[in-house]
Protein backbone atom coordinates (compact mmCIF):
# COMPACT_ATOMS: atom_id res chain seq x y z
CA UNK A 1 0.00 0.00 0.00
CA UNK A 2 1.44 3.18 -0.84
CA UNK A 3 1.09 6.20 0.33
CA UNK A 4 -0.73 8.94 -1.54
CA UNK A 5 -1.65 12.19 -1.94
CA UNK A 6 -4.55 13.47 -4.02
CA UNK A 7 -6.59 16.46 -4.63
CA UNK A 8 -10.00 16.77 -3.40
CA UNK A 9 -12.14 19.93 -4.49
CA UNK A 10 -15.25 20.53 -2.50
CA UNK A 11 -16.81 22.46 -5.12
CA UNK A 12 -19.03 25.34 -4.78
CA UNK A 13 -21.87 23.38 -4.46
CA UNK A 14 -20.49 21.80 -1.09
CA UNK A 15 -19.70 25.04 0.46
CA UNK A 16 -22.98 26.47 -0.10
CA UNK A 17 -24.47 23.47 1.09
CA UNK A 18 -22.91 23.37 3.91
CA UNK A 19 -21.51 20.28 3.17
CA UNK A 20 -17.93 20.60 3.36
CA UNK A 21 -17.58 19.10 7.21
CA UNK A 22 -19.24 15.77 6.17
CA UNK A 23 -17.25 15.01 3.14
CA UNK A 24 -14.15 15.80 4.67
CA UNK A 25 -15.06 13.47 7.69
CA UNK A 26 -15.80 10.35 5.15
CA UNK A 27 -11.98 10.64 4.37
CA UNK A 28 -10.97 11.47 7.90
CA UNK A 29 -12.80 8.48 9.13
CA UNK A 30 -11.59 5.83 6.55
CA UNK A 31 -8.19 6.82 7.52
CA UNK A 32 -7.15 9.51 5.40
CA UNK A 33 -5.41 12.59 6.94
CA UNK A 34 -5.27 16.32 5.79
CA UNK A 35 -2.06 17.51 3.96
CA UNK A 36 -3.12 21.34 2.92
CA UNK A 37 -6.34 22.85 2.94
CA UNK A 38 -7.66 26.39 2.09
CA UNK A 39 -11.10 28.71 1.20
CA UNK A 40 -10.86 30.40 -2.08
CA UNK A 41 -12.88 31.49 -4.81
CA UNK A 42 -10.77 30.22 -8.37
CA UNK A 43 -9.71 32.61 -10.85
CA UNK A 44 -10.23 31.76 -14.48
CA UNK A 45 -6.65 30.94 -15.17
CA UNK A 46 -6.33 28.39 -12.10
CA UNK A 47 -9.45 26.92 -13.44
CA UNK A 48 -8.86 26.65 -17.31
CA UNK A 49 -5.58 25.11 -16.21
CA UNK A 50 -7.43 22.74 -13.96
CA UNK A 51 -10.03 21.39 -16.67
CA UNK A 52 -7.48 22.04 -19.61
CA UNK A 53 -8.16 18.13 -20.94
CA UNK A 54 -11.56 19.95 -21.33
CA UNK A 55 -10.47 22.53 -23.27
CA UNK A 56 -12.51 22.45 -26.55
CA UNK A 57 -15.39 20.68 -25.37
CA UNK A 58 -18.76 21.56 -25.34
CA UNK A 59 -19.10 21.53 -21.18
CA UNK A 60 -15.53 23.35 -20.58
CA UNK A 61 -17.43 26.67 -20.34
CA UNK A 62 -19.94 25.81 -18.37
CA UNK A 63 -17.08 23.97 -16.04
CA UNK A 64 -14.81 26.45 -15.63
CA UNK A 65 -17.76 29.35 -15.13
CA UNK A 66 -19.32 26.63 -12.47
CA UNK A 67 -16.12 26.47 -10.86
CA UNK A 68 -14.77 30.42 -10.40
CA UNK A 69 -18.49 31.48 -9.62
CA UNK A 70 -18.08 31.20 -5.70
CA UNK A 71 -16.03 29.65 -3.14
CA UNK A 72 -14.47 26.58 -2.82
CA UNK A 73 -12.21 24.23 -0.22
CA UNK A 74 -9.15 22.59 -1.89
CA UNK A 75 -7.86 20.06 0.13
CA UNK A 76 -4.26 17.66 -0.17
CA UNK A 77 -5.30 14.15 1.25
CA UNK A 78 -2.91 11.82 2.26
CA UNK A 79 -2.68 7.79 2.85
CA UNK A 80 -2.63 4.50 1.60
CA UNK A 81 -3.77 4.53 -1.86
CA UNK A 82 -5.25 7.84 -1.49
CA UNK A 83 -6.69 8.39 -5.30
CA UNK A 84 -8.56 5.34 -5.74
CA UNK A 85 -9.84 5.18 -1.78
CA UNK A 86 -11.26 8.94 -2.12
CA UNK A 87 -12.47 8.28 -5.61
CA UNK A 88 -14.52 5.50 -4.30
CA UNK A 89 -15.43 7.52 -1.23
CA UNK A 90 -16.63 10.31 -3.78
CA UNK A 91 -18.76 8.27 -6.25
CA UNK A 92 -19.32 8.17 -9.89
CA UNK A 93 -19.48 11.18 -11.36
CA UNK A 94 -23.07 11.07 -12.47
CA UNK A 95 -24.90 11.19 -8.80
CA UNK A 96 -27.66 8.81 -10.44
CA UNK A 97 -24.84 6.26 -10.82
CA UNK A 98 -23.22 6.90 -7.44
CA UNK A 99 -23.57 3.85 -4.90
CA UNK A 100 -25.47 4.94 -1.73
CA UNK A 101 -23.44 5.34 1.05
CA UNK A 102 -21.04 7.45 -1.41
CA UNK A 103 -20.80 11.18 -1.44
CA UNK A 104 -22.31 11.61 -4.29
CA UNK A 105 -24.82 8.97 -3.88
CA UNK A 106 -25.77 10.71 -0.73
CA UNK A 107 -25.78 14.33 -1.31
CA UNK A 108 -25.29 15.07 -5.11
CA UNK A 109 -28.23 15.29 -7.59
CA UNK A 110 -26.75 16.01 -10.84
CA UNK A 111 -23.66 15.73 -13.05
CA UNK A 112 -23.51 19.77 -12.98
CA UNK A 113 -23.72 20.19 -9.26
CA UNK A 114 -22.19 16.53 -8.06
CA UNK A 115 -20.19 18.54 -4.70
CA UNK A 116 -16.33 17.07 -4.91
CA UNK A 117 -13.40 16.57 -7.36
CA UNK A 118 -10.81 14.06 -6.83
CA UNK A 119 -7.69 13.36 -8.74
CA UNK A 120 -8.18 10.13 -11.06
CA UNK A 121 -4.41 9.01 -11.30
CA UNK A 122 -0.99 9.92 -9.89
CA UNK A 123 0.00 11.59 -12.28
CA UNK A 124 -3.50 13.89 -12.48
CA UNK A 125 -3.13 14.23 -8.85
CA UNK A 126 0.48 15.87 -8.49
CA UNK A 127 0.17 18.26 -11.70
CA UNK A 128 -3.74 18.97 -9.93
CA UNK A 129 -1.96 19.59 -6.48
CA UNK A 130 0.59 21.68 -7.99
CA UNK A 131 -2.46 23.97 -9.63
CA UNK A 132 -4.19 24.60 -6.27
CA UNK A 133 -1.31 24.85 -3.71
CA UNK A 134 2.63 25.65 -3.23
CA UNK A 135 5.24 23.22 -1.91
CA UNK A 136 5.32 25.24 1.16
CA UNK A 137 1.38 24.94 2.15
CA UNK A 138 1.33 20.90 2.04
CA UNK A 139 2.53 19.04 4.93
CA UNK A 140 5.78 17.26 4.52
CA UNK A 141 4.46 13.85 6.56
CA UNK A 142 4.31 11.18 4.29
CA UNK A 143 2.56 9.26 6.80
CA UNK A 144 -0.76 9.24 8.72
CA UNK A 145 -1.20 11.61 11.25
CA UNK A 146 -2.15 8.26 13.66
CA UNK A 147 1.27 6.27 12.88
CA UNK A 148 2.77 10.57 14.14
CA UNK A 149 1.23 10.04 17.09
CA UNK A 150 2.65 6.68 18.08
CA UNK A 151 6.18 7.89 17.44
CA UNK A 152 5.76 11.05 19.30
Amino acid sequence: MAIEKTLILCKPDAVARGLVGEILARFERRGYTIAAMKLLTAERARAEEHYAEHKGKGFFEGVVGYITSAPLVAMVIQGSDAIEGCRATIGATNPIKAAPGSIRGDFAQTIGRNLVHGSDSADSAAREIGIWFAPGEISAREHDLKAWLIES
